[in-house]
This record gives structure tokens, C-alpha cells and sequence, in this order.
């Protein structure tokens, strides 16, 4: 991956719409290299997909909230990773070092959301103990892309 790539990525990750040629011209190369580097980069996994950013407010959860997760001394760990990947109030999950297990950050419609999201995770035995933390306002957010049953 080279410095055009970079920029090719950036410009990408600023609006994954931008026309080839547009990229073109702010890079520097034709519409028709542009096109090779994104599949050249697509297929070498840098570029994972393309996706939307949505505004989690507009979509009915404007409730962000941070939880530490102790997980139960006898909870299945990795049943604690399948639910945190597929539930749709999780927006990110870390496993971090200290005297927690994980970190979630949850998108929820109320306060009462998050009270439903830590009552979902005690019913299946998976935590011990949490500690959540209610952000106020956002200074920088990676992009929101809403998650949800799709069957």
C-alpha cells in the first residue's frame, strides 16, 4: 500500500459515493487506475466494505452509553462474544486489560434501553457485574451503522 492508496482509502472513507473520476483528479490518476487500485485493495482486504453512516438520533436511539462488562465466573465466554456480535443495541465491543473483561459502547432509544440491554445480558448468565457510564454529547464518533434482526 502506497501513499495513493492512502489517499484513495480517505477519500473513500469520506463518501464511499465519490464518483472514480473525482478520486481521479484529487490523486492524480486516471478514472480506469483508480477502479484497479480500490479492487486491488478490496481484494487484499484494506477496503473490508462499503457501508452507511447513518444519524443513530434521527433512527430513535439517541441514548450512547459506555459498560464495563465483568463477565460470570462460569459465563461461556464465547457465547458472550456470538451475543455481542449480533446484538443490535452494540455498537462496539472491546476485550480490554484491567479489572473488567469487555467494553461496549450501546446505541439505545431511552434509559430505559439500557436497563433492558443489561437485564438481556444477566437472563442469559453471561455477566457478573457491569458498570455504565451515560454519554452526555460526542465529539468525535466513528460512523453509526444500525444493526438489527433481518430475518
Amino acid at each position: 500500500m502506497d501513499e495513493i492508496d492512502r489517499q484513495i482509502v480517505i477519500c473513500l472513507g469520506d463518501d464511499a459515493r465519490r464518483s472514480l473520476a473525482d478520486i481521479g483528479r484529487e490523486v492524480g490518476l486516471s478514472t480506469s487506475a483508480v477502479n484497479e487500485r480500490i479492487r486491488r485493495l478490496q481484494a487484499g482486504g484494506v477496503i473490508r466494505r462499503f457501508t452507511v453512516d447513518a444519524d443513530a438520533e434521527a433512527m430513535g436511539l439517541g441514548v450512547s452509553a459506555f459498560v464495563f462488562i465483568g463477565l460470570a465466573a462460569d459465563a461461556d465466554e464465547a457465547a458472550f462474544r456470538l451475543v455481542a456480535a449480533e446484538h443490535p443495541a452494540i455498537v462496539e465491543c472491546q476485550h480490554v486489560t484491567g479489572g473488567w473483561n469487555y467494553l461496549v459502547k450501546i446505541r439505545v432509544a431511552s434509559l430505559s434501553g439500557i436497563e433492558a440491554f443489561l437485564d438481556d445480558l444477566k437472563r442469559r448468565r453471561l455477566i457478573a457485574r457491569s458498570e455504565t457510564m451515560i454519554a452526555l454529547s460526542t465529539v468525535v464518533e466513528p460512523p453509526f451503522r444500525p444493526r438489527g434482526d433481518r430475518s
